[in-house]
Order: C-alpha cells, then structure tokens, then sequence
C-alpha cells in the first residue's frame, strides 16, 4: 500500500469557466457601484417629501386626539382605522365622470342621500352649508359634499342654494368602501369628515340641530388650526 496521497484532480475545463463567470457576473460594474447611492438618496427623499406633505395632517391628528383639553368630550367619533379615499369615479348631475381622488387638498364635510332628499335631508345640507360657513377664513379650505347614493332624480329648485357646493353621484358599494357607518346604521344618518388626504377619519349624527351643528364646529377647530400650513403646501 502506498502512503502516497492521492493528488486531488483538478476541475475540468468547462467547470473551471463556470465558476469564473459566475464570479465574474457576482461583482457589480462599476457604472452600478456609482448608481447605488444615487438610488439609496433618491429614496430617502421621495420619503422625506411624502412626510413633509403629510405632516399638517399628522398634526392635526395629533392635536385633535393628544392635545385636546382634557375634560371635554369631542362630539365627533373617530374611524379607525381611517379609509382612503377609493380609486373611482362618480357623475356630476350633467353625466360627467369625476375621479373621487380630484377632492384631495381640501378637507371635506360630507353628506350622503339619495337623489330625493326629503325634508330632513334639506334640512340637514343647510345646517352642513351653515356650518361651514361659520369657520370664516378656514371655510375656504372646506369644501361641503352631497353624496348621493341613487339615480333619483334631484330637484332644482333644491340645487339653487347648493351652487358652492360639490354634488356627485356615486356607487353605494364605493361608499361603503370609503366612509364608515356602526352596525346597524347608514351612512346617511351621519356627517363625515374627510381629512386633505383623502381619508374618512370622523363622523357625526347627522340629526343634529344649532346646538349639536356648534359641537361639530368645536371638534373642527383644532384639526383646522394643526393643518392651517396645508393651504400653502397644496394651492
């Protein structure tokens, strides 16, 4: 017996160029080596600008929720989680399409109801109109929403008061999908707030009379206040 160890035998050829490409095409170029850190700062400052655009909102939140007098009951209840404005589109009254998206950069005082709207309905877009306009200067920064949730027709006499209003026509599984009604309730029993984003964040009982419409306006205040620098981040 030999004590001769046995040579190992080398790689072949083919396996030899294998394994040199894979080492060869393992290592970045140097044209990617140069890019990487342009890639890393470019996704920094997207995020950095997405939190600076979303920071009057956050302050809102944070001032309405955090910094709020203690002892004082907030009239609104809050949706949480918030829901995001959907993808889709709803009709003005002469049949064109509006994105839902195209009412971002506004806070939004929303009403649902059908076409019809009885009595009640009226009544409660002139307290909505009413207390948007008691915000004063900040009533330019609140758009007020009919959302109506049929094909009825709506009445024109109806609309003449509304002119500085947003009318839209929208699917009832859409607005399901965005603004948020308790168990056992609809959503036209309620007065929804829309944060500038685009999101479903408070809602009300729309029955509410002169009283409850300075409830509202009280819960409103510091959210308006915290996001007052959104105006002149989105003209």
């Amino acid at each position: 017996m030999s004590n001769n160890p046995i040579p190992s035998q080398p790689p072949s050829a083919p396996e030899s160029a294998a394994a040199l490409e894979l080492m060869v095409h393992s290592l970045p170029t140097a044209q990617q080596a140069a890019a990487a850190p342009e890639r890393i700062h470019g996704r920094w400052k997207m995020l950095a600008i997405m939190l600076v655009c979303s920071l009057p909102v956050i302050a809102a939140y944070f001032a309405y929720y955090v910094v709020r007098p203690q002892g004082r009951a907030g009239f609104g209840e809050l949706i949480a989680p918030v829901r995001a404005v959907p993808n889709q589109v709803g009709l003005t009254l002469d049949g064109a399409s509006k994105p839902l998206s195209g009412l971002k950069g506004h806070w939004l005082l929303v009403v649902v109801a059908g076409g019809a709207c009885p009595d009640e309905c009226q009544r409660r877009l002139l307290l909505t109109r009413q207390l948007r306009a008691t915000l004063g200067h900040d009533k330019e920064r609140v758009d007020w929403v009919w959302l109506i949730s049929d094909q009825a027709r709506v009445d024109q006499a109806l609309l003449q008061g509304m002119q500085d209003a947003v009318v839209l026509r929208v699917d009832p599984a859409t607005l399901d999908q965005w603004l948020a009604a308790p168990s056992g309730h609809t959503l036209a029993q309620y007065l929804f707030v829309v944060d500038p984003l685009g999101n479903a964040m408070l809602r009300f009982p729309a029955q509410f009379n002169a009283a409850g419409a300075s409830k509202v306006r009280r819960d409103l205040d510091p959210l308006l206040r915290a996001s007052a620098s959104w105006g002149q981040q989105n003209p």
